[in-house]
Order: C-alpha cells, then structure tokens, then sequence
C-alpha cells in the first residue's frame, strides 16, 4: 500500500488529526511517515526614516523558528507513536509552503501526501487560498485531505 507518507503539520487543531490518520495508515501499512513544517523565509524590513524597529536578525527568526517547529513536531511525533507509528520530521523555509511540501514529496518519493483541511469558507478561502489545494492542483501523488 503506502509505505512512504508525508505530511504536513502548522501545529493546529486540524493538523493534528492529520498527522493522526497519516500515522494510522503509516502504521497500518508498515511505511514510514515524514512530517513536514514550512515556516516563512525571514524578510528584512524597510525602514522609512524617522522609524525606529526592533527587528530579529535573520540567525535569531530561524533559531525562534527552528524552537517553533520542534515544539510542533514533539506533539506530532509523540501522537505518531500512540499510533504505532514512527515519524522523521522536516523543517523547510519558503514563502510558498504548497511548493515546499511538494518539493520535499518528490524527495522522499512520497507515495501519498495528508494534509488538514482548514475549512476556509468565502472570501476568506478566496483571499487567502489553500495550501491544500494549491497541492491537488499541482501533484501527481495521491492526497488525502484531512477535515
């Protein structure tokens, strides 16, 4: 069946029950499952003059991030393990996290990517977009969407 399964994780609610159900089917299939966290590149602000900003070095936002991560990816392996699953975890940055959770599928050779659904609805959906479905619209590996 499957045996390499990524999935991606933000640490939310829905995130949660994905990993869940990717470490049943990990489980279940004797595969092995890769989480995968995306956070955004860091960006140098511009200052106008006259403003003054207490702005991170990029070496502090990627050791803040990194410190993030590792608290999701803690909650995530320890519920992969309940499930009878053990998980390899994989902190990418990247402005476009559909293109990084493609990205790191096509390295793994991933035969099946889980992601959460975060039920945006409306202009909300349409404003901000889907990672989900930026996915679906750009893979030929089989996902399943997690509500």
């Amino acid at each position: 069946m499957f045996r390499r399964i990524l999935c991606a994780t933000d640490g939310s609610k829905r995130s949660a029950n994905a990993v869940k159900t990717a470490a049943a089917l990990a489980h279940g299939s004797g595969g092995l499952l890769t989480l995968v966290h995306v956070t955004p590149d860091y960006r140098t602000p511009y200052y106008p003059d006259g403003v003054m900003i207490d702005w991170p070095s990029e070496k502090d936002y990627k050791r803040d991030c990194k410190a993030a991560a590792e608290k999701v990816f803690a909650k995530d392996v320890a519920a992969a393990l309940k499930e009878g699953a053990e998980a390899e975890t994989l902190h990418l940055f990247g402005d476009s996290p559909a293109e990084q959770i493609l990205s790191a599928a096509r390295k793994a050779k991933s035969d099946l990517i889980v992601m959460a659904s975060h039920g945006r609805k409306g202009f909300e959906a349409l404003l901000l977009g889907s990672e989900t479905q930026k996915v679906l619209a750009r893979t030929t590996v089989p996902v399943l969407v997690v509500r």
